[in-house]
């Protein structure tokens, strides 16, 4: 009878034990901070312009800088903007300062990102950010700047725009095609708290349905490297966008093969999947299968809605998105359409 009560015991405490444990896996958004809006921009407030990842000259700025004022925001130059190291926008320690020091000033309303490229990575672990959560402004970029967004998601809980950057800015506003000017117009609109409604033409592929959630995602290959790092996010309940541009379409299934295997898929609310452009098979290595067949194969075990080419990433079409914050996403026959929440 000892015994018995003894390996009762054991086996009652052992279940107690693992419960947390296989618990904790899953609702990592649980431990997240509740997420807050940066202010809404209006004429007068300051946009600062700086350079985490690659290099990039002042007179580049040009367009951007000219479009800013005449929207009535005035602009700052970053310290960063100017300097080379290679490839990088000055040397980690003079990004990373250069970023810092936006960061806290609060006299900045917004920190809008030059350009992409790669670097953020390499400055992110070094920024303090108990400053930014207690007076928070808008972080403005898309491709490398996806692992700000992630960073700042995971550990402030504070909003950020995806968006073009400065080096997609037209130097004629005027004649420029209009998708690229609505694109550009999409980010005043989101700084300054206008409603958002992005659409997207019907695909063959699309999984149907609806789902509303915090927006969260940014560049698949980045997504894909900060995985088990400090600015990995979770994306539980979430809805998930990505894009990519200049990948095998092996190295696409890999990426979703990470995704899926890291439960990034698994209690997902919603997936949107944007601009792919991929590398044409090598002679004799043809993949033999679709971004759309990739994504549905990953996903065959879950019923949440699906849509393709969604007006975001390495194109044109890459209209601005509030990461962090409540969105509404249909998937339908006719359509995709995806609206903030108030």
């Amino acid at each position: 009878m000892r015994r018995k009560h003894f390996l009762s015991s054991v086996a009652a405490l052992a279940g107690g034990a693992l419960l947390p444990a296989c618990a904790a896996v899953r609702p990592q958004a649980a431990r997240e901070p509740a997420v807050k809006r940066p202010p809404w921009l209006k004429p007068g407030d300051t946009i600062a312009i700086t350079s985490p990842a690659g290099a990039i000259t002042l007179d580049a700025l040009k367009p951007a800088t000219s479009l800013l004022e005449s929207w009535g925001y005035r602009v700052r130059i970053g310290e960063s903007i100017g300097k080379k190291d290679f490839s990088f926008g000055g040397t980690d320690a003079e990004r990373g300062a250069d970023l810092q020091a936006l960061l806290d000033d609060p006299s900045v309303s917004a920190i809008l990102c030059a350009r992409g490229g790669y670097g953020s990575v390499r400055i992110v672990d070094g920024l303090r950010w108990e400053r930014f959560k207690k007076a928070p402004k808008w972080v403005i970029g898309f491709s490398d700047i996806t692992v700000l967004h992630s960073h700042i998601h995971r550990h402030c809980g504070v909003a950020t725009l995806h968006s073009k950057m400065c080096n997609s800015f037209p130097d004629d506003w005027v004649n420029t095609d209009p998708v690229r000017r609505a694109t550009i117009l999409s980010i005043k609109a989101a700084l300054e708290g206008a409603p958002m409604d992005q659409q997207a033409p019907a695909h063959p592929q699309h999984r149907a349905g609806t789902a509303e959630g915090p927006l969260v995602g940014g560049n698949l290959r980045i997504l894909e490297n900060l995985a088990g790092t400090p600015s990995d996010i979770s994306t539980m309940g979430k809805i998930l966008f990505v894009e990519d541009t200049g990948e095998y379409l092996y190295s696409i299934d890999r990426m979703f093969e990470n995704l899926r295997r890291s439960g990034k898929l698994a209690g997902l609310a919603g997936l949107i999947v944007g601009g792919m452009k991929v590398k044409p098979d090598d002679a004799g290595e043809e993949f033999g299968r679709t971004v759309p067949d990739i994504v549905l194969q990953k996903t065959k075990d879950y019923s949440f809605p699906i849509c393709f080419d969604f007006p975001v990433g390495h194109q044109p079409a890459n209209f601005a998105l509030k990461c962090g914050l409540p969105h509404h996403l249909t998937v339908a026959a006719d359509g995709t359409r995806l609206t903030d929440l108030p």
